[in-house]
């Protein structure tokens, strides 16, 4: 399982890249949770300045095999959709960490994140 080192990680399967700045980042699922779902056929997700709170549901995933909600991983306000991933839901399977991102959102404060270590740690022989 590819565990990109340049971000962070929720228990939740998503994957989060701060900006130098630290106020902006983009989201998207990993690709664990990407091969879990299986085929990604469909994507809802928040609206461009929704205002998230951590932890909290805010979007959903179908694929072939279910549908399984998308919670922020951080407190913010949803600042850009990609809407790529909105046409051609695929694209978060082939591409989860790329072409693949979900949203990005202008964050409140320090989110509560694991490392690449921790997230690998925690998903070596779990399931979803």
């Amino acid at each position: 399982m590819n565990v990109p080192t340049d971000r962070q990680y929720t228990a939740e399967h998503e994957w989060i890249v701060i900006d130098g700045d630290g106020d902006v980042a983009r989201v998207g699922i990993t690709e664990y949770a990407a091969d879990a779902l299986g085929d990604v056929v469909f994507i809802d997700l928040p609206a461009v300045g929704s205002v998230l709170t951590a932890g909290q549901a805010c979007g959903e995933i179908e694929s072939t095999k279910s549908v399984s909600e998308l919670f922020a991983p951080a407190d913010g306000t949803v600042v850009e959709v990609n809407e790529a991933v909105t046409d051609a839901p695929e694209v978060v399977n082939t591409d989860p960490f790329g072409a693949g991102w979900l949203f990005t959102m202008r964050i409140d404060g320090a989110p509560a994140l694991l490392d690449p270590a921790a997230y690998a740690a925690m998903t070596s022989g779990q399931t979803l």
